[in-house]
């Protein structure tokens, strides 16, 4: 048996490593307490053959510290289908376990915390959905992947950020779309694609929703020589697109981008300095991937309080104990894998 020193040793040795990419965001007094969880929960994970994927609005010790992919969620559900663990850990909320739980029914999927939930997932429910469906009996219904199962079972497609227009592209043109539940993501879509048959549900997310248009307005008059990327989800998307068809945002750069979109063109661009519009979690990874750049939040209180509901000691309770495994219906699961399947076909 190992030596308290000895085990100390070993745990510094594994994650000073890791510190240094967190080391401006999180203090080392904190760190003292992290550290000794992320062996443990990287310990657990190799004797387990469990696999964590979290979300780009995890915290930074959580998607630095033991996430073996960090991502949007379009990918995550790529990686739980295709990943040969036992066992999935999905840091994020609680609609994202359960895609990975339909999309790999051989796997355990669990989520740290059962209570992670989501308000754009709670915006509609599914007898809403069908009652929908039923006003409109000869449209297509795609829903954004931040919906329970029970919605996904009773949708044609699914989506997500990053492929919802090549989703809504795919659809023959004089076919009606009935999109689901976010109304900034709709009301993009039909602006990008042309599309003049789309209903789109009245559904937001609380934290995107918060992102106004004040918000740029005010980072606008500010900031020069600043590139502005933007969710989708956001508020101000709908106002910004006219502004941008305009021409009105003549010194500024303006992208509208999926969280993973957003991870991608900040490391290619040119720009130096970005104002964020989306939860603030992802400016960690931004952050920490591009050290050189500047990185300023749209609005500093987006932050998705489910999304850090999810902390290192739930997670190693979860893992350690094999608990709060999301499960979903086979009869539930069988009819949203379709949707899900074309989801990810047209990604």
């Amino acid at each position: 048996m190992k030596s308290s020193s000895e085990i100390k040793a070993e745990i510094k040795r594994e994650t000073d490593p890791i510190y240094e990419k967190v080391s401006k965001v999180i203090p080392q007094i904190e760190w003292a307490f992290h550290a000794p969880l992320i062996h443990k929960i990287n310990m657990l994970k190799q004797e387990k053959n469990a696999v964590v994927l979290a979300h780009n609005y995890q915290t930074p010790e959580i998607f630095h510290g033991i996430a073996d992919i960090a991502t949007d969620s379009l990918a995550l559900a790529i990686e739980a289908e295709k990943t040969d663990a036992n066992i999935i850990v999905l840091c994020g909320v609680h609609f994202m376990a359960e895609t990975a739980a339909i999309v790999s029914p051989d796997k355990r999927v669990l989520i740290p915390d059962l209570e992670a939930g989501c308000s754009l997932s709670d915006s509609i429910t599914v007898d809403q959905l069908r009652n929908w469906k039923q006003e409109h009996p000869d449209a297509i219904s795609v829903g954004y992947v931040n919906t329970t199962a029970e919605i996904k079972s009773e949708l044609d497609y699914c989506c997500t950020s990053s492929n919802a227009v090549n989703v809504v592209n795919a659809i023959p043109r004089e076919k009606e779309i009935l999109f689901l539940p976010d109304m900034f993501l709709g009301s993009y879509v039909a602006k990008i694609t042309g599309r003049k048959n789309m209903q789109i549900w009245a559904g937001e997310c609380h934290v995107h929703a918060g992102i106004t248009p004040d918000h740029v307005e005010k980072k606008l008059a500010e900031l020069k020589n600043t590139e502005f990327i933007v969710h989708p989800e956001c508020s101000c998307t709908t106002p910004m697109m006219y502004d941008i068809a305009s021409g009105r945002y003549k010194n500024h750069q303006v992208q509208i981008l999926s969280t993973e979109g957003m991870m991608n063109h900040v490391s290619k661009s040119d720009s130096q300095q970005f104002v964020v519009a989306t939860e603030t979690g992802i400016l960690y990874r931004m952050r920490q991937q591009n050290p050189q750049k500047t990185f300023i939040p749209a609005s500093e209180n987006a932050e998705c309080e489910y999304m850090k509901m999810i902390t290192l000691d739930k997670v190693y309770r979860s893992l350690y104990d094999e608990k709060y495994e999301v499960k979903v219906a086979k009869r539930i699961a069988d009819k949203a894998r379709l949707a899900i399947e074309r989801m990810l076909s047209i990604s």
